[in-house]
């Protein structure tokens, strides 16, 4: 029997169903309708237009942006904020007659890797979106390592470290604290940082390929955004020290980043030498359902 695994995303929802090889049998993707009833609506629709192609599945999984408590059971740290304080997973298990798994999206990007993606040769792979926002996962001899509170390897709202003068006490940030790494090393904050000191309000790619062909106030925005990334890499590896760190989401097509990360990092881990690896993720933007999807062992 299929697994399907659900990738909750800002601006689509998809479900895929794949079998135990990790091919896929079906997969749609239709827009995020942006209510909480109408994304409710929509999993439990597109769940079963897969079925209705590949038959019953065995299990149902979601990535989905923020994490459920361990206490209440209620969604907490949605960047899609309509999810928190609501019992998502009860809800969706109301609508589907079934139970269901759900993980933060990074933690479902780390698990995919780790278990036939760029880190499936390493014992501890740490997982990175570098998206719209900023999210980590940490697996370890193939298990997710979540937490006590389910908030481990959350590195997009650790504070940047070794800031300088000018970084300090840094952008504000949805979730209420100043200087977030999120606001610094997400997508959208490097478009941020390079409006902030050109006046210029582009998007990500422009930028990049600005930089790429001599633009002073590009390249001096990358050469920032490399240095923060770094920083933050290294101190994930003064916490955790993983093999690997795999890189998703819009960012993480940057060729620059790694053939630059390495010396960053090295830079600054409490060590005195570092050999990690630092890959784009194998699957994409595919990570999500095939993460979401293994969220059930056998």
């Amino acid at each position: 029997m299929m697994r399907i695994g659900v990738d909750f995303g800002g601006t689509k929802i998809e479900a895929a169903a794949l079998d135990d090889a990790g091919a896929f049998a079906a997969r749609i993707r239709e827009p995020n309708p942006g209510s909480y009833d109408g994304a409710l609506m929509l999993v439990a629709d597109l769940i079963a237009r897969v079925e209705a192609e590949t038959g019953p599945a065995r299990s149902v999984g979601l990535a989905i942006p923020g994490s459920p408590s361990p206490r209440s059971g209620l969604i907490r740290n949605a960047n899609s904020t309509y999810l928190n304080g609501r019992r998502f997973a009860e809800d969706l298990e109301g609508a589907l007659g079934r139970p269901v798994r759900l993980a933060n999206d990074a933690n479902c990007l780390a698990l995919s890797e780790a278990v036939d993606g760029a880190g499936a040769d390493a014992a501890s792979v740490f997982g990175v979106i570098l998206g719209t926002g900023c999210g980590g996962g940490l697996v370890i001899d193939g298990k997710l390592v979540e937490g006590a509170h389910g908030v481990a390897a959350e590195i997009g709202h650790i504070s940047l470290p070794w800031p300088s003068v000018d970084e300090a006490p840094g952008p504000a940030c949805w979730c209420g604290l100043n200087g977030c790494l999120e606001t610094w090393v997400s997508g959208s904050g490097f478009q941020r940082d390079h409006e902030a000191t050109t006046g210029r309000a582009w998007k990500a790619r422009a930028i990049v390929e600005a930089a790429r062909q001599g633009d002073p106030g590009a390249a001096t925005a990358l050469d920032r955004y490399v240095d923060r990334l770094g920083r933050a890499l290294a101190m994930v590896v003064n916490l955790a020290d993983p093999e690997v760190f795999v890189l998703g989401g819009g960012m993480s097509n940057v060729a620059e980043l790694y053939d630059r990360l390495p010396e960053v990092v090295g830079r600054y881990i409490f060590s005195d030498h570092w050999d990690g690896r630092i890959v784009p993720a194998k699957w994409g933007d595919s990570s999500g359902v095939r993460g979401a999807s293994r969220l059930w062992a056998d």
